[in-house]
């Protein structure tokens, strides 16, 4: 028995409580790393089968990504951020394609959205293209001849809907305006999916101009001559191309460019996969090897007992690293499962809810799964080595003594280290009041790791502390609240163990969860105070493009504005802080005088007088984060990467609920992919009237929306709350029943001296009800140093925090504490002493 793994073994055995908690602990741990490393893999692995350009072997496209550029020689690094809307190309690039070895033909591609008068498609809407695309999609004609100016093809799909035959004439809205077109012929789309579809082809040479692009074209597909390899075709495309910046896809890649949605997909699971799942790493690491520095501190006078029996430190060191081995692999591989089902469910979520393309399959190999074990190993090796350092260092004598009374003084190092960590927090929660968007919620997550970093080292100082302050209140509530008070004062490491889960799981919690909560409830009073119109006009389709000159000629109507909604990418910090931005843009029609009638931004600084091709308004955060002010430049990438620098002639404050960035709406122009408006704003008139031009809905029906929609996009924040949350509650109520059943020999004895069953429970929930508030409220007050400066820099206000929820989690902290300290020690005071 005195051998290493005989030793480990017989823990197992006979003490089981111990093997159990540290396997939960591992197990949760695999899980949560096994679940975010699929996802990271996946991130990097997705791709897009080509369906549309299944037939061509080869894409053409221009890059559709823009990057940041940091450092330089060997520690350059590229950081790609996939653009807002399509990038093009110059379509005259088709004729040096077609040069290329191994090319029988090179087709310029358009894509762009077409209307209809009415409703008579679903959606609204027609998919355009050139005509030339019918040569690698397997369209062919059913009737009638190819378009040619001012004629269309239509499948059958549309002309059903439309109800319109060959030789007819069809009315159709595009970026060239309405215009009657004659149907030259009806087309059969390839494959059972395509007989539905709605879809209209005009003749190449008005393709482009008819989607708002002339002279750029969406691709180019390159088809080989007979026995040409795909591989050698790209090759011979990309030297013939080689300097005009285009980028040739073959094989999976070409899916990407037909679905601009992956690089967005893509970026969403390495955030998933990898920032969170770097969090939550850490956190899984954290509370396992708490866990299992728990269960070797709980076996303190065991150790000390076998060496005064003769067991050398070597042994020691080496019983505990056999008890890692023995239990960590198994519950890494346990925890393996589980991990693959959240996995599969989260990435399906994300599937339904259009985040992520159907098309994309979540990829499973063996790398993500080792790494969960044996990051569950190490961490198991590490704490316990770390944990059995102190007893198998000691001399036989001293190991009784120490086991006998905790240690009261903390380590000098450990202080050190955990006030550097508490002084990290508190500046890194500076950078988050002055950062904005993405950059803020990160520096904020930050925040939060090097406060829980900060009470982990520092736990038992702030435990005692904690202790004294709380249980205040309670030292006048009786004996058992009294013993309660003095049991955590004494045991202060012990009471530190089971109040950082609790923080843990508070702060994440209340983080995550109330820094959605506090975006929406801004975003929604500055929408609610802001639009002033009296209705809103919407349409899925995009609404028509005299949709604003229409409405201002109807009765009653004093004003009408159309806006377009997008997003560009601005440049914000330098050197090693540099990165790109995303800022929402509506581009106005009209003047500015119409706009301040249906819309209030609140100008904080300059005018609106000027707004137009060359110059913009701005958000106040947007201001701050870049470094700008009224009559500097912004430098930024238009939806489609073009670069721009515009003058800055306004700021103001309402941006987060309307838009960060406001411009006249020719800058974008030529710029996205559709050319219809989004949201009409229109002050007068009535809404029977207006009717003909979409869905209409007065101001404060619009906010609701816009919350509706927003709450949407609050799921995967809730989802990493529930995650994290839940994690660290299963942590806690891990920790506090090995506590209980760790503590048998302790209440044995108060029943042995006169405490009465009753009495030992009651002191126990006072226990359970002084660590789980000082667990709310310490982390509550992490929560609050993480959200008030972020916050501060995004909104500008104050977090909301909803009572009801921040009630409901107080709530299940404190019940969970209850129960995890009462079931286990009714069960230890079932049998006599």
């Amino acid at each position: 028995m005195m051998r290493p793994n005989g030793l480990a073994r017989a823990v197992v055995r006979f003490k089981p409580v111990s093997f159990a908690g540290t396997f939960l602990a591992l197990l949760m741990s695999a899980l949560i790393v096994s679940a975010c490393g699929v996802l990271l893999e996946t991130s990097l692995r997705a791709s897009v089968p080509p369906q549309r350009y299944a037939g061509a072997p080869v894409i053409v496209a221009a890059d559709q990504y823009e990057y940041v550029v940091t450092g330089s020689g060997e520690d350059l690094e590229r950081e790609a951020v996939p653009l807002p809307d399509t990038a093009r190309l110059d379509a005259a690039l088709t004729a040096k394609a077609e040069t290329a070895t191994g090319a029988a033909m090179a087709v310029a591609d358009y894509t762009f959205p077409v209307r209809t008068a009415g409703r008579s498609v679903p959606g609204g809407v027609l998919t355009g293209h050139g005509w030339g695309s019918h040569r690698f999609t397997s369209t062919t004609l059913a009737t009638g001849a190819a378009p040619g100016a001012g004629e269309v093809v239509l499948s059958r799909g549309a002309a059903h809907a439309v109800r319109a035959a060959s030789g007819e004439s069809v009315q159709l809205e595009t970026a060239a305006g309405r215009q009657q077109f004659r149907v030259s012929g009806i087309a059969d789309i390839a494959g059972a999916a395509g007989a539905g579809e709605a879809v209209a082809w005009f003749a190449d040479t008005q393709a482009a101009t008819l989607g708002g692009h002339p002279g750029k074209a969406d691709a180019i597909a390159v088809l080989a001559t007979p026995g040409t390899d795909a591989a050698e075709l790209a090759r011979s495309v990309t030297e013939v191309l080689a300097g005009t910046g285009v980028l040739v896809h073959a094989g999976d890649d070409r899916g990407a460019v037909e679905d601009p949605g992956l690089g967005y997909a893509k970026d969403m699971l390495f955030g998933i996969g990898g920032s969170f799942g770097g969090i939550a790493t850490i956190v899984a690491i954290f509370t396992a090897a708490a866990t299992v520095a728990l269960s070797v501190s709980q076996r303190a006078r065991e150790f000390a007992l076998l060496r005064a029996i003769g067991a050398t430190p070597r042994q020691i060191r080496r019983a505990v690293a056999a008890e890692a081995l023995l239990i960590a692999p198994l519950a890494g591989i346990a925890g393996l499962l589980p991990g693959l089902g959240l996995a599969h469910w989260w990435f399906g979520q994300l599937q339904d809810r259009g985040a992520i393309p159907a098309a994309v399959q979540l990829h499973v190999s063996a790398l993500p799964l080792l790494a969960a074990v044996a990051v569950g190993l190490l961490t198991a090796l590490a704490a316990g080595w770390t944990a059995g350092r102190g007893p198998a260092r000691m001399k036989p004598g001293q190991a009784l003594a120490e086991a006998s009374a905790e240690r009261l003084r903390p380590g000098r190092i450990r202080t050190a280290v955990g006030l550097a960590a508490l002084a990290g927090g508190i500046v890194l929660a500076g950078v988050s009041a002055r950062s904005a968007g993405s950059d803020a919620a990160g520096a904020a997550l930050g925040v939060v790791m090097l406060f829980m970093f900060a009470m982990a080292l520092l736990g038992p100082t702030v435990a005692r502390l904690g202790a004294s302050l709380f249980g205040l209140p309670l030292r006048g509530a009786g004996p058992a609240a009294g013993l309660a008070v003095a049991n955590s004062r004494t045991n202060a490491r012990r009471l530190a163990s089971a109040i950082t889960p609790i923080v843990l799981a508070m702060a994440f919690a209340s983080t995550l969860v109330f820094m959605h909560t506090s975006e929406i409830n801004a975003a929604d009073e500055q929408r609610r105070a802001g639009v002033t119109a009296d209705h809103v006009i919407t349409d899925p389709a995009g609404l028509p493009a005299n949709a604003a000159t229409d409405a201002i000629r109807m009765p009653g109507v004093t004003a009408a504005v159309a806006m377009v909604n997008t997003q560009v990418l601005v440049p914000i910090g330098t050197g090693e802080f540099k990165s790109l931005q995303g800022a929402t843009v509506q581009g106005v029609t009209g003047s500015s005088a119409q706009l301040a009638r249906v819309q209030d931004l609140d100008v904080r600084q300059g005018s609106l007088d000027r707004l137009g091709s060359d110059q913009i308004a701005i958000d106040i955060t947007l201001a701050t984060a870049a470094d700008r002010n009224v009559g500097d430049r912004l430098p930024l990438f238009l939806p489609d990467g073009t670069e721009a620098s515009p003058q800055i002639i306004a700021v103001y404050g309402r941006g987060l609920g309307l838009s960060t960035m406001t411009m006249d709406r020719s800058t974008l122009a030529g710029h996205v992919t559709s050319s219809f408006d989004s949201v009409l704003l229109v002050r007068g008139g009535s809404a029977e009237s207006l009717a003909t031009l979409g869905e209409v809905t007065d101001a404060a029906g619009y906010a609701t929306a816009q919350i509706d929609e927003a709450r949407l996009g609050a799921w995967t924040n809730n989802t990493m709350a529930a995650l994290l949350g839940g994690f660290a509650a299963i942590a806690a109520v891990n920790t506090l029943v090995m506590m209980v059943l760790g503590r048998r020999r302790e209440l044995h004895t108060l029943r042995l001296v006169g405490s009465t069953r009753r009495q030992v429970l009651a002191m126990l929930r006072w226990e359970s009800l002084l660590v789980s508030v000082a667990g709310i409220i310490l982390g509550s007050g992490i929560a609050a140093l993480t959200l008030i400066p972020m916050m501060q820099g995004t909104t500008g206000q104050a977090p909301y925090v909803p009572p009801l929820t921040y009630g409901l989690f107080a709530l299940a902290a404190v019940g969970l504490a209850l129960l995890a300290v009462t079931l286990p020690a009714r069960a230890v005071l079932r049998h006599r002493p």
